[in-house]
């Protein structure tokens, strides 16, 4: 039997570019227009007839400046229209973006390096190291590469938790409380018992500039890059979140609503209309259940909780702030989160407790319910107490 979990030792970097979402709106306008005008030989007038109907979709239903501010990325190419010097976008040549296998070395020589840096003053090496992305794959990954070159090769074990989207983080926790679960004889010995959780998403290296549907451009204006590293212990000092309980279920019959695909140019993503009302039909219940695990009174906590919602987007912390009756306040620091960084897909939840960690207007003692979505649909939760 083990004691009280608490994630902890937040550490956040912040991608080496950042992109205001106006200008990062009017640069896919240029290089979508640009990627047609590969494909069609268009002349200079007719590219910008075709411009001038794409901005008018995007103004229609991409997320707009008002609701994210900006957001980052690893590549200098976003906000570019010097073509010829991009590395991944110079669609004069490549109107889709270079192949699939461009993508993933870039993913993993930046990937790799994060990991260096991320643990360069880190001597005690963590039992368990859980690589968490649905952005990128290679192996050895960036995990593997860190516990080979830091010499913890028989002190650490590596897994890699991939490709279940936004909502990985919780997944990610329930792996590592499991391994602070085994058997003494089954861990690592001589490391710490402490399970480091990773991620790195890397969402810049997947656009298709010849991809014009009002889908995609709802898509294109949502994600950003995030890297963000924490841990889970036993019975640990310092600040963080006691884990109270974790949930997750599949909401039947929505397979389709939402995919996220390895294709020829990247990854691609699909994403139903209706996703944020599938959500909301399933989510009280979820919560019930979720605070019934906990041993909580659902009325009382719920009423003074702050909420950390995974920012999918505007209408998805709308829609978790009706069902549940909330307060603006208490979804507060996800829209912030959303509005200063955009969609880091699975790093934006951790990047949402970093937060609430570090703001000293939330007591010592508060519940946290958080809650994530994603691929499956899945409906995702935990409640934290912070400490």
């Amino acid at each position: 039997m083990i004691g009280m979990l608490t994630l902890g030792n937040f550490s956040m970097q912040r991608p080496r570019h950042e992109i205001a979402q106006n200008r990062a709106l009017d640069w896919l306008v240029d290089i979508h227009a640009a990627a047609q005008a590969t494909i069609e030989s268009l002349s200079d007038s007719e590219r910008d007839v075709f411009a001038a109907r794409l901005r008018k979709v995007i103004q229609r239903c991409a997320c707009g400046p008002d609701k994210i501010g900006s957001r980052g990325h690893v590549l200098s190419d976003l906000g570019s229209s010097d073509w010829g010097n991009l590395q991944l976008y110079d669609v004069t040549r490549h109107p889709h973006g270079r192949g699939t296998e461009t993508r993933s070395e870039l993913f993993g020589d930046i990937v790799a390096a994060y990991f260096e840096t991320e643990f360069a003053s880190e001597t005690v090496a963590p039992s368990e190291l859980i690589h968490v992305t649905c952005t990128g794959y290679v192996a050895p990954s960036g995990a593997q590469r860190l516990v080979a070159s830091k010499g913890w090769g028989q002190l650490t074990h590596v897994t890699h938790a991939y490709h279940m989207g936004c909502y990985a983080a919780f997944p990610a926790i329930r792996m590592a409380a499991g391994h602070l679960a085994i058997p003494e004889a089954l861990a690592p010995s001589g490391a710490a018992r402490r399970a480091d959780i990773v991620h790195t998403e890397l969402c810049s290296l997947h656009l298709d500039p010849s991809e014009h549907s009002a889908e995609q451009c709802v898509v294109q204006s949502l994600f950003a890059d995030g890297f963000v590293r924490y841990s889970l212990r036993e019975d640990a000092d310092g600040p963080g979140f006691e884990v109270l309980a974790i949930d997750e279920r599949i909401v039947p019959g929505s397979a389709s609503a939402m995919g996220w695909t390895a294709a020829n140019f990247g990854m691609r993503m699909t994403l139903a209309r209706d996703v944020p009302q599938r959500i909301a039909r399933e989510l009280r219940s979820f919560v019930l259940g979720l605070f019934a695990k906990s041993g909580l009174n659902v009325a009382e906590m719920l009423r003074n909780a702050v909420v950390a919602v995974h920012p999918g987007g505007p209408k998805i912390i709308d829609g978790v702030q009706e069902v549940l009756e909330l307060r603006e306040a208490q979804v507060a620091t996800s829209r912030a989160v959303l509005f200063d960084y955009g969609n880091m897909s699975s790093a934006t939840l951790p990047h949402v407790w970093l937060r609430i960690l570090a703001d000293d207007s939330v007591p010592v003692g508060t519940v946290v319910l958080s809650l994530a979505f994603g691929p499956g649909l899945t409906v995702c939760g935990g409640l934290f107490r912070k400490r």
